[in-house]
């Protein structure tokens, strides 16, 4: 592959607009920026994530994801651009059965909490849906494609999943909410 980056402070963002990948200038507070850097931060967190040890499948399934959010960053940064595939959201069904499929039913709500895996695997869940409302907040005002929304929706869902896969990965569980109404019917 060739050189992509041959200079990283080129000084042309000093007015306030960044490049697109379909060289068209935009504001760098354009809600196609801001849907850009939430799936960047998002990536960063998984990155994140995945210093901890994790179960290979885990981490092999998390690497995935990180090519899957550069596909949609890369999408995001050329309007009328298809780089997220379908396929990408068939995966993650895939990988919330098969997750899913391993944990208790969960009967209370949980706060994010638990192992510094999970905590980072809740993290995430947040990032991904503040990134999900800078795609569907885009998605009002320009004509986008459904599967990057589908995306991030499953990916949250996904995140929560394995939050609580992971807290439970050396003997733990979730960490319940005490709920002061549910106290008082017991």
């Amino acid at each position: 592959m060739g050189k992509r980056l041959t200079q990283i402070a080129t000084r042309t963002g000093d007015d306030g607009t960044t490049g697109l990948g379909d060289n068209t200038r935009t504001s760098k507070d354009s809600l196609r920026v801001h849907a850009m850097g939430d799936v960047d931060e998002l990536n960063s967190h998984l990155g994140v994530l995945l210093c901890e040890e994790l179960p290979p499948a885990m981490r092999e399934l998390l690497v995935e994801v990180q090519h899957q959010l550069f596909n949609l960053g890369g999408e995001l940064s050329i309007p009328g651009f298809e780089l997220l595939k379908p396929e990408a959201v068939a995966a993650l069904d895939e990988a919330l059965e098969h997750y899913n499929g391993q944990l208790p039913k969960l009967e209370e709500f949980i706060l994010p909490a638990g192992s510094r895996a999970a905590s980072q695997a809740h993290v995430c869940r947040t990032v991904v849906r503040r990134a999900e409302r800078a795609v569907v907040a885009l998605g009002a005002v320009e004509t986008l494609r459904e599967t990057p929304r589908q995306y991030l929706n499953r990916l949250s869902d996904l995140m929560f999943v394995l939050a609580r896969v992971c807290n439970r990965m050396n003997g733990g569980d979730d960490v319940y909410w005490k709920s002061e109404r549910l106290a008082r019917k017991e």
